[in-house]
């Protein structure tokens, strides 16, 4: 972990700015409480970021005894679907908050923001006008030079208020007409320069159905929507900052009376060796670069869940990056360290072998058992101890093994010693190796009986542990090594980001674990000693067992890559 991710940990907790605002209210006695809403469009998963943006709303309305809507900005029927509402309702529940009674939708007030729009147009400050998309951009100017104005702008307020109707009555096809707001068409700001308000499209929505054929942009949903549900902080991330004008123009143009919802930005989540935008996530599940929305490699919450983690490791990431103003890019270690951290807590420890090499213990009876002590979890004295079969033929991990090791090599080596965890001293006397292919098949080894527990009777000291498994006890497993998805720390600096996607992202092998795997359940953590954090597959079957990696015990990542 590098010095820059232990000065993020070691900090300090202080309050954010928008807690500073809110503390600001409180002392100017304009305070009003507390209301925020957390309001995704249901067209895609929810990743990474929206679970800090979650943890911030959901967060100030509980420190403040306030409230918190979830809120579906359902206003493109052609990119929404029920499905998607159904998984973020299951990842803000997961992730341990409660939006109570106050679930809405955009939807829902789709007949008062039609009503609002005609109290534009009887105000002149909206129109409706036949110019395409195309064309709207070719003439809304540049920053410096004022956009053109459109030769309906002066419509009057009688043929704009029938033809807006005719467009809800479904009498025009899809992109022939548009309902603009008339604004400002010098203003620096391209928000102002007449924005579009509605657009006719003739598609089924998930919960209307085809009541409305013509549907409010989200700017202009965002704020009346605010309005509606009494929200006093509209907490958006920093790209919608140019958006807040707008915000507040629409407000106060329709005429709606104090208090106003109030907009603040904080900038969004950046995340190293991942991509955060939902359109290329939605590339790589329909390229089938991954498999689907939960595919542990994803950064969405319904990935993260699948690989193991837990939502109070991704509630104390949250905590732990803060709330900024800036954008800025948090390391994906710091992630990681937050899942190891809340792992090492509460997760029991197992021993198991993925890249195996068969010890025979020479020494050792033939048809002999030994049931060995094993500590559930240092961390947790509550979580007790259990029985490891120790037996003559045992695994260990190749790696274990070295025939001509260096000299600061402590695991096994011919002629050496070495600890088994929680069993004996065994020294290395003679290998046998595949005659054609010269791979070490078997290490013959004796132990020292008087050595139980991993202490010698003499005091000798052994600077070497490994882990092991009884052969004959071993359960056999798949297990799937998963890995970051991309090889680069901002894999979107190329021209396109799936060529930087890793190609050894998963790895799935073989292993062999204690038997106490038995009955493990689907969703249980564990620490396999030495190897890192697992938990258990949805895939398993009483037939067969699976487990993913959810991280390794170190960050090894950054060393590797700077290796190569």
């Amino acid at each position: 972990m590098n010095n820059e991710i232990k000065l993020q940990i070691k900090e300090t907790r202080q309050l954010n700015f928008i807690e500073e605002i809110i503390e600001k209210e409180k002392n100017n006695n304009s305070f009003s409480g507390v209301h925020t809403r957390f309001p995704p469009e249901p067209n895609g998963y929810l990743h990474i970021g929206h679970a800090k943006s979650i943890c911030l709303n959901f967060g100030l309305a509980k420190k403040y005894n306030g409230k918190c809507n979830l809120r579906f900005d359902d206003t493109n029927p052609v990119a929404e679907d029920v499905e998607y509402v159904d998984s973020i309702k299951e990842d803000i529940r997961w992730l341990g908050f409660d939006w109570e009674n106050r679930l809405f939708y955009a939807s829902d007030y789709f007949q008062q923001l039609y009503e609002w729009a005609k109290v534009l147009i009887k105000k002149e400050k909206s129109f409706v006008c036949d110019l395409t998309a195309d064309e709207v951009s070719r003439m809304r100017g540049t920053p410096a030079i004022p956009a053109t104005p459109s030769p309906f702008r002066n419509r009057s307020v009688e043929e704009n208020l029938n033809l807006f109707e005719r467009m809800k009555n479904g009498e025009f096809p899809d992109g022939s007409k548009t309902l603009r707001a008339k604004i400002d068409l010098a203003s620096p700001n391209m928000h102002m320069r007449d924005p579009v308000l509605y657009r006719i499209l003739h598609a089924s929505h998930h919960r209307t159905g085809n009541k409305w054929c013509i549907y409010p942009m989200y700017d202009f949903a965002h704020g009346q929507s605010d309005y509606i549900e009494r929200i006093t902080h509209s907490i958006c991330t920093l790209e919608f900052e140019v958006h807040r004008p707008l915000y507040e123009w629409f407000l106060n143009a329709i005429g709606l009376n104090p208090p106003l919802p109030r907009q603040i930005e904080f900038a969004r989540l950046n995340l190293s060796f991942t991509v955060m935008s939902k359109r290329k996530l939605m590339e790589l599940v329909k390229g089938n670069y991954v498999n689907g929305w939960d595919d542990p490699r994803m950064p969405t919450i319904c990935g993260l869940r699948h690989r193991g983690y837990t939502p109070e490791s991704i509630r104390n990431f949250a905590e732990r990056i803060g709330v900024a103003k800036r954008e800025n890019t948090i390391d994906v270690s710091l992630l990681e360290f937050c899942i190891r951290e809340d792992l090492n807590k509460k997760t029991n420890r197992i021993m198991g072998v993925l890249n195996p090499v068969k010890v025979i213990i020479t020494n050792f009876p033939d048809n002999q058992t030994e049931e060995l002590n094993a500590i559930n979890n240092p961390e947790d004295a509550s979580a007790g101890n259990r029985k490891v079969p120790f037996s003559k033929e045992l695994f260990i991990e190749r790696d274990d093994f070295m025939e001509n090791p260096p000299n600061n090599y402590f695991r096994l080596s011919p002629g050496k010693e070495v600890r088994l965890r929680y069993a004996y001293y065994i020294k290395c006397n003679n290998i046998i190796k595949n005659p054609q292919t010269c791979e070490i098949t078997e290490i013959h080894c004796t132990y020292d009986t008087e050595s139980k527990g991993g202490k010698s009777a003499d005091g000798r000291k052994v600077k070497g542990t490994i882990h092991w498994v009884s052969a004959k006890h071993a359960v056999e497993c798949e297990v799937r090594l998963y890995d970051r998805l991309f090889k680069s720390e901002n894999p979107e600096e190329g021209q396109d980001f799936k060529e930087d996607l890793n190609p050894d992202s998963l790895k799935i092998v073989k292993g062999y674990l204690e038997p106490s795997v038995k009955t493990a359940k689907v969703g249980e953590n564990y620490q396999f000693e030495r190897l890192g954090y697992f938990v258990v597959d949805k895939d398993t079957t009483t037939k067969n067992i699976v487990f993913n990696r959810t991280v390794s015990l170190k960050d090894v990542w950054s060393k590797t890559m700077k290796n190569k």
